[in-house]
């Protein structure tokens, strides 16, 4: 049976090297304008998604980071690294009641965890 505490991957970063040029080009893939828009972060919300584009190497993201939504990020911090996966950037309030970690698995690839209050 699956873990109920795990929502899905709702949301995926990536790290552009100009925001601006880059909320053009996913504006004109998704055909809206964002919902999010500033110069450190612009979000749109596509077909249940929500596709960010943040600066490359802001927040430590160099590459995509798909971020899977669980109800208690603590736990699964927990979890994760009894499992033997490292904190990347441990949990941390980034505003409107979200907070979001990233962790390193055995093979280095990074995933993300993010808890809506």
């Amino acid at each position: 049976m699956a873990d109920e505490a795990i929502q899905g991957i709702k949301t995926v970063l990536h790290p552009v090297a100009d925001v601006a040029a880059a909320k053009k080009l996913y504006a004109a893939l998704f055909g809206i304008e964002p919902q999010a828009d500033s110069e450190y972060y612009v979000g749109f919300e596509v077909a249940g998604q929500h596709i960010g584009l943040v600066p490359a190497g802001a927040q430590g993201i160099t590459s995509q980071v798909a971020y899977w939504h669980v109800a208690d990020i603590e736990a699964k911090l927990a979890e994760v690294t009894a499992a033997g996966g490292t904190v990347s950037s441990p949990a941390k309030d980034v505003g409107g009641g979200r907070r979001v970690a990233t962790v390193t698995d055995l093979d280095g690839n990074v995933l993300g965890l993010l808890q809506d209050s």
